[in-house]
């Protein structure tokens, strides 16, 4: 394989979305003629190999994907995370959980203001949150906490490498109005 096309691979691999050829001709600074024969290359190498991935083209885009003869392999691997987008609701939820675990339903439900039975339960049907024990106060109400599964899904490698939350504006004062 041209060191071109390994270069391709590597871009392709990193961005995870369709490429344009003209982009990535830009970017090294060679022609779009000369990226479309590496990634004709490229393409060709992973179907010879019958490879468990593939290069796909969509118009002026190339890709890389899993050849579809493995999707049911890899769906029964990620079907229980993947089986359906977060809804906002459970997106809310997972929030609420990771930024102020071990939180209890009603802590949850406090700070959205709404129920969130359907979320929770949701969320740990996929694996996302678990129960990390009981609070010690009337009723001792289940404390949920995010699982390793939750890191992995959002590409953390620790809770402390979640984003800071804005500051909140709601001490600042109004400006007066002048007229």
């Amino acid at each position: 394989m041209t060191e071109l096309a390994k270069i391709i691979e590597a871009i392709l691999f990193v961005s995870g979305e369709p490429v344009q050829l003209g982009a990535v001709a830009r970017a090294l600074e060679v022609t779009e003629l000369e990226v479309s024969a590496a990634a004709d290359e490229l393409a060709s190498d992973y179907d010879y190999n019958r490879r468990g991935i593939c290069l796909k083209r969509f118009g002026s885009h190339i890709q890389l994907s899993t050849r579809p003869d493995y999707a049911p392999q890899i769906e029964k691997l990620l079907q229980p995370i993947q089986k359906q987008s977060l809804s906002q609701a459970a997106l809310e939820t997972l929030a609420v959980v990771a930024y102020k675990q071990p939180v209890t339903r009603l802590d949850i439900e406090a700070v959205r203001g709404v129920k969130c039975d359907y979320s929770v339960q949701s969320l740990m049907n996929k694996g996302l949150i678990e129960e990390v024990g009981r609070k010690e106060t009337l009723g001792r109400p289940i404390l949920y906490g995010t699982t390793d599964a939750f890191l992995s899904h959002f590409g953390l490698t620790s809770l402390e490498d979640l984003p800071q939350p804005p500051e909140s504006q709601q001490d600042s004062p109004a400006e007066p109005l002048v007229t």
